[in-house]
């Protein structure tokens, strides 16, 4: 059934001649693992994925949702909250209303496939890949493999990627042995940069390790293995550090990152002003 919802897709993509189709990957788990065996209640930030999701859509582009397994990812309760949206209750309600048509959270129905039938479909069927934040990409997409194959292809191919808040931690999964890497990061060990990294010396922004700091509530007295900004920074990468809680948009070749919920929308028109 979902091939044949994404087939569908796909050739209504193909009938605009300036529409493009945008792969958004999220995690499909919902608990991150932290310090001392605790772990943390969490999922994609609502207002990081749903916003750039309804800008891609207005903008007469398809949107295809993938998960590592293909199940439905889920929604951090925490992230339910006006102020991600600026205090603009409609926007927040828009939000909420089109993830709620979408159904993509249902256990049963959600439109969510796996990077393993992305793969089947054919990488070449997808104009840009789009990756949200929300605590729970440090929990498997900086070292799941087959994200890693796909962002290795689209870098290759030169094509759009964006990334916004903890969510360009996933760009650690392209470094080889990515599970190892980060195992040796989360357990406080110095690690050199990786050499084969491919963006390395990129530009690029997260979510920052003074916004970690001034959060510690969504941890509920826990801490985190890895903050996002070290973990790039140990790799590679040339990070640049906005203001907190402010807008910060960096561009560096095919890469579009975000610094944090603030950044979402903002890197969802970066990206619509290159795709084609």
């Amino acid at each position: 059934m979902k091939k044949t919802l994404i087939a569908g897709l796909l050739a209504a993509a193909a009938n605009f001649a300036n529409a493009g189709t945008v792969l958004v990957v999220v995690s499909d788990l919902d608990k991150l693992d932290l310090q001392d065996g605790k772990t943390m209640q969490t999922g994609f930030f609502l207002n990081e994925l749903m916003e750039p999701v309804q800008a891609f859509i207005n903008a007469g582009h398809t949107v295809v949702f993938a998960t590592p397994s293909g199940k439905a990812p889920s929604a951090d309760q925490k992230s339910d909250d006006v102020n991600f949206w600026g205090g603009n209750e409609q926007a927040r309600q828009q939000s909420k209303a089109l993830l709620a048509t979408l159904k993509l959270t249902e256990k049963t129905g959600s439109p969510a496939i796996s990077l393993a039938q992305v793969k089947r479909i054919g990488y070449d069927k997808f104009d840009a890949v789009f990756v949200p934040g929300g605590h729970i990409p440090m929990q498997d997409l900086l070292k799941d493999k087959g994200l890693g194959e796909l962002l290795t292809n689209f870098h290759s191919n030169n094509k759009l990627t964006g990334l916004t808040c903890h969510g360009t931690i996933a760009l650690l999964s392209t470094i080889p042995d990515a599970r190892g890497y980060v195992a040796t990061l989360e357990s406080g060990k110095h690690v050199a940069p990786s050499a084969k990294w491919i963006y390395s010396g990129y530009k690029m922004t997260a979510f920052t390790n003074e916004e970690e700091e001034q959060s510690k509530a969504f941890l509920g007295g826990g801490h985190m293995k890895l903050f996002p900004q070290d973990g790039l920074v140990a790799a590679g990468a040339a990070y640049v550090e906005g203001k907190p809680w402010s807008e910060n948009v960096v561009e560096d070749r095919e890469l579009i990152s975000g610094q944090n919920p603030q950044s979402a929308k903002a890197v969802a028109n970066a990206m619509l002003k290159k795709l084609h």
